[in-house]
């Protein structure tokens, strides 16, 4: 077993197409590290150039001390999981699976073991005389998942894998995916734009943005502590209030209200609160922090409502998650924030100040 290594890299196309500017990560055995980023961030270059199907301009790929970069893409013991399943449509499932062991000449024998063992672990069994245009979209999706598996690659690289799937299959696959890696003692890369996928699935989060690696984290981490604003605003649903807010001393103006600032080492003009809607709750009468407002919108979420509210004395407007059990729009509602609970963001740079 050995890790996959990525230092340095970068991949220019043209002067000013650079979708992989200097990137180092280290995935160990075992490692399921998700690449999420939005459309254009350099996620899927980055995968090409790990599985070699791009060539980087600069920096290296190794797994262990073998450097990669110029060992081609079918030399390097690495299994790619593909977003349009690309299946063999005249094969069967059993011949789809077996591909890679066929083309290294391995036995017969043997491919039919092992096809037969990694299909049970799938739920293939009962399916492997079948095309692709007999299965459901699902069921594709195991298979090349099998095809994968089947190899006993050094690392596995899923390419937006669920994206081709309706919301009730995808969560259903998502969790059979989670179980299978979790027993795959190998690196795994997994590139998404849905962050559910990357906050379930993996034990580390790479935030990529403009070819850059914003943060790397385990979930949780990203989600509590953003390391900026932009990895703030990116991950999380719904997405946190980001208000920018005149300073001035120890304390923040929004609208008609003050906010406590943390004690920072230099005095502020301005700055730029965070605050996610599931942490602004209403106030008791014990909260000595709170602003008020009046509520314009009510979005139906099922056990909760989320509502936007335009603060007094502004044209600022925040949301927050509250109880579904009663109308809110058209009403004042006096709205805690808890120190705790807010992200403190410098204005010009976007990183985190507390």
């Amino acid at each position: 077993m050995a890790k996959l290594k990525l230092q340095n890299l970068r991949k220019q196309f043209a002067p000013q197409v650079v979708p992989v500017k200097d990137i180092s990560l280290e995935i160990e055995d075992g490692e399921f590290l998700t690449l999420l980023g939005p459309s254009g961030c350099g996620k899927s270059t980055l995968l090409r150039l790990i599985a070699g199907l791009e060539e980087p301009t600069a920096g290296t790929v190794a797994v262990g001390e073998r450097n990669l970069n110029k060992v081609a893409p079918g030399n390097r013991n690495m299994a790619m999981v593909f977003q349009s399943y690309a299946l063999y449509p005249h094969m069967t499932v059993a011949e789809n699976i077996g591909t890679a062991l066929k083309i290294r000449k391995t036995p017969s024998a043997e491919i039919q073991s092992r096809v037969a063992e990694v299909a049970q672990k799938l739920g293939l069994g009962s399916l492997l005389d079948r095309k692709p245009r007999e299965l459901s979209g699902g069921q594709r999706q195991r298979v090349a998942l099998a095809r994968a598996l089947v190899r006993n690659p050094d690392v596995f690289l899923l390419d937006e894998p669920l994206s081709n799937l309706d919301a009730l299959l995808r969560e259903q696959v998502r969790a059979e995916l989670k179980q299978l890696f979790d027993s795959q003692n190998k690196p795994v890369v997994y590139v998404t734009h849905d962050q559910t996928e990357a906050m379930t699935l993996s034990s580390k989060v790479a935030v990529l943005k403009d070819g850059l690696v914003q943060q790397l984290d385990p979930p949780r981490r990203i989600y509590t502590h953003p390391a900026n604003e932009f990895v703030a605003g990116f991950v999380g649903s719904p997405q946190m209030n980001l208000l920018t807010l005149r300073c001035e001393g120890q304390q923040a103006f929004l609208g008609d209200f003050r906010i406590a600032l943390p004690d920072f080492s230099n005095p502020l003009s301005s700055v730029v609160m965070g605050i996610r809607p599931d942490d602004v709750s209403l106030a008791t009468p014990e909260e000595t922090q709170t602003v008020q407002g009046e509520v314009f919108l009510t979005e139906g979420l099922g056990k909760e409502n989320l509502i936007s509210i335009r603060i007094d004395g502004s044209d600022t407007n925040i949301r927050a998650l509250l109880p579904a059990d009663r109308a809110w729009e058209g009403n004042k509602v006096t709205l805690a924030l808890l120190p705790e609970k807010i992200h403190w963001f410098d204005v010009k740079s976007g990183e985190r100040l507390n």
